[in-house]
């Protein structure tokens, strides 16, 4: 189960660049209502909502905005969003999945084609590149939570599939429909994770050189600004003289 991967530091990178995004309490707001809207408005009773609220609490959203997305969609005057996903092809051969929460499809999917055409990419149609990817729950813990061993035997333990340890930190992947039991557990065992979430997971990467390195961040950044996208993944794989580079 053990082992190191250069995803990590893309995860980083991507980290870094959602907590400069101005709208990023919009976004995690939007993902609060609409969880609370399609479940019960209570984190302990929806699992999804326990998500979305462990995120906004990761990127340090005040409390009163996080019980204000609640509450929005309890009283009924929530907008009505639809969950879109997106796949294309990124510079250097990636593949990119964007995930959206959207009240208009049509412009969505506009701005999603016009961020790919202008940033050395394409969007394809659905199903083009996920057969590339693994829907899998990810768990991310610093490297203060514990040496890889003592992750490790925490993540056997709790029955997550799979470990990748570095300097950065671990990053934990589990079966998607066990990713909140084995979360509790390794909670009880190493403390509350930096991140909690569903992810699609590449089953191979892609090295990128630095001109493709590059193009491909300016389409992520762009992307990451529209106000309907959530969440991009690729199955890029940058490596650290590269990351040094691009700064």
């Amino acid at each position: 189960m053990a082992g190191h991967s250069k995803f990590k530091n893309i995860m980083h990178r991507k980290g870094a660049q959602d907590k400069k995004r101005s709208n990023l309490f919009s976004k995690l707001s939007r993902e609060i209502t609409v969880a609370a809207k399609m479940g019960m408005p209570d984190p302990d009773m929806n699992p999804r909502l326990r998500l979305a609220v462990n995120a906004a609490k990761a990127q340090s959203m005040p409390k009163d905005n996080i019980q204000r997305a609640i509450d929005k969609a309890s009283g009924g005057d929530a907008e009505d969003y639809q969950e879109v996903r997106y796949e294309g092809y990124g510079p250097g051969g990636s593949a990119i999945i964007v995930e959206a929460l959207t009240d208009n499809r049509n412009r969505t999917a506009t701005n999603v084609r016009n961020c790919f055409a202008k940033n050395g990419g394409n969007m394809g149609t659905e199903g083009s590149v996920a057969h590339g990817f693994e829907r899998k729950g990810l768990i991310e813990y610093p490297a203060g939570a514990g040496d890889e061993e003592t992750v490790l035997m925490a993540a056997m333990e709790a029955g997550a599939d799979d470990i990748e340890s570095s300097g950065d930190g671990h990053t934990i992947w589990t079966d998607p429909t066990a990713l909140h039991e084995v979360a509790g557990a390794m909670e009880k065992a190493l403390g509350e994770a930096e991140s909690v979430k569903l992810a699609w997971k590449p089953n191979i990467t892609v090295d990128m050189d630095e001109g493709s390195a590059g193009t491909l961040m300016k389409l992520i950044d762009a992307l990451d600004d529209d106000d309907d996208v959530q969440t991009v993944w690729g199955n890029y794989d940058i490596s650290d003289e590269v990351m040094e580079k691009l700064g």
